[in-house]
This record gives structure tokens, C-alpha cells and sequence, in this order.
């Protein structure tokens, strides 16, 4: 790797760590940058599962006011993150490349639609939820909400762009809770699933240290920076850059 392409890889980093803790879909900034410095995507996946645990992390702490009173909830849901995490990390490795390779560009092409289509999702989300009273039985974690959170994080830990989105857009419809507690959750999640698959991969899989420890440092200053400020970001911007990441992605996995 050329000290343009560490650069590059660090850059990415800092703005998929941001990113993630805001939004989601931080992947969709660092596998095309990886991918670009000549790494096989199945390697890039890996080092880039591997690099994003910091930058979880630290999103999940920047979001500890808004996951008060939410132990319990995030107790329960993370069993289900654990367990879906490791069978997408499972699935990762023992598909063939191949597949991989065809599977990808459909899987970043569904996520740019869900990253266009955040904004509607979010706006159906708030009306229907003020258009039914406030119920109890939605203010705890049901079968659905889990089954479907667990089948969320076997996407994450297949391949992880827009699973925050994916993890809100459920969360939203199953929960009577403000959008910033649910994104608390979302953190946390995401640590847990990145987490598990990391170990994973760290004995069955072939990754890249130095692509790993950039992309870590930077997402961990990203993800702190992103918990910090993420509110003022402009959300059209974000979309506008991870549509475009994305699509260069899809390019770039096509024309190999």
C-alpha cells in the first residue's frame, strides 16, 4: 500500500467512523477506497469489519445519554445481534468468493436505495406512530422486533452497509421511542455485530493489518466526532456522498 493509498484508507475511516454513528452505511465510504488500493473484495470486507470496531464503539459511548433506562431492551436485542453477527460472519467466509463477488454489488446497490429512500422511511415511520396511541407492548422487545434485528445483523455480518439504516427503519415501526434513543440502540448494535464477526475473522480469515489498524484509528476519531456533532450534519449531504461512494463501489466491483 502506497503512503497515498494509507492516506486515502485513513480518510475513509474517519468518515465511515462519523458517518456510522449518525447515519449508517459508513462501509459504503471505506470498501470502495479498499477495494481501490488492489484488495480482493472478500479481504476488504474482512479488514474493513476489523477496522470499524472502534468506531462503533466509540459512537455507542458518544450516545450514552440516550441510552438510559435502555439496559434491559439492549441486553435482549444484543443477545440476537451476537447470534445474527456470527452466522453472517459464518456465511462470509464459507460461500465461495465468487458468489461474494456477485452477491456485493446487489447488496451495495439495495443499500443506496435504502440510503435515498431514509427520508421517506423515516417520515411513514413518525405517521404512523402518531397516528396510534402510545402502547405499552411496543416500549419492550417482542418476537418481531427481535427476530427481525437478529436477521438484520446477518446482513451486518455479511456485509455491512446501511444495517444502521435497516436496524432504524425496524426499530421505528416496532418502537414508541424519539428517533436519538433509537440511534443509541442502532450503536450499540452495530458494536456488537462488527465485534463478533472481528473475532471471527480474526482465526478463520485472511485480512490486511495494515488497512485494519488505519481504517480503526480513523473511524475512532470519526465515530467521536460524529456522536459529537452528527446532529448538525446536513443529512442530504450524507446522502448525496454515500450515494455517490456507492455507486463508484458498484462501478469498480462490476468492471473487475
Amino acid at each position: 500500500m502506497t503512503p497515498w493509498e494509507m492516506v486515502a484508507v485513513f480518510a475513509a475511516g474517519v468518515g465511515a467512523g462519523g458517518i456510522n454513528s449518525v447515519v449508517g452505511s459508513g462501509t459504503l465510504i471505506t470498501f470502495p477506497v479498499l477495494l481501490a488500493t488492489g484488495l480482493p473484495p472478500v479481504t476488504a470486507t474482512v479488514s474493513n469489519a476489523l477496522g470499524l470496531i472502534p468506531g462503533s464503539i466509540s459512537g455507542a459511548i458518544g450516545y450514552r445519554k440516550e441510552l438510559v433506562g435502555q439496559g434491559r431492551r439492549v441486553l435482549k436485542l444484543s443477545a440476537g445481534a451476537l447470534v445474527g453477527g456470527l452466522g453472517g460472519a459464518t456465511l462470509l467466509l464459507t460461500l465461495p468468493s465468487t458468489a461474494f463477488e456477485r452477491i456485493v454489488p446487489t447488496l451495495v446497490g439495495l443499500a443506496l436505495v435504502l440510503v435515498v429512500l431514509q427520508p421517506l422511511i423515516s417520515k411513514k415511520v413518525r405517521a404512523r406512530r402518531e397516528a396510534r396511541p402510545q402502547d405499552s407492548a411496543r416500549r419492550d422487545v417482542g418476537p418481531l422486533l427481535l427476530l427481525g434485528l437478529t436477521l438484520a445483523s446477518v446482513y451486518g455480518g455479511y456485509f455491512a452497509a446501511a444495517q444502521g439504516i435497516i436496524y432504524m427503519s425496524i426499530m421505528g415501526m416496532l418502537l414508541d421511542e424519539p428517533m436519538q434513543r433509537l440511534n443509541g440502540i442502532k450503536n450499540v448494535l452495530a458494536a456488537v455485530v462488527n465485534s463478533i464477526a472481528a473475532l471471527f475473522f480474526l482465526f478463520a480469515a485472511h485480512f490486511d493489518w495494515t488497512a485494519v489498524l488505519l481504517i480503526a484509528v480513523g473511524s475512532a476519531l470519526g465515530g467521536m466526532t460524529g456522536a459529537a456533532v452528527g446532529r448538525r450534519f446536513s443529512p442530504a449531504a450524507l446522502r448525496a456522498l454515500i450515494v455517490t461512494v456507492g455507486t463508484a463501489a458498484i462501478v469498480q466491483l462490476v468492471l473487475r
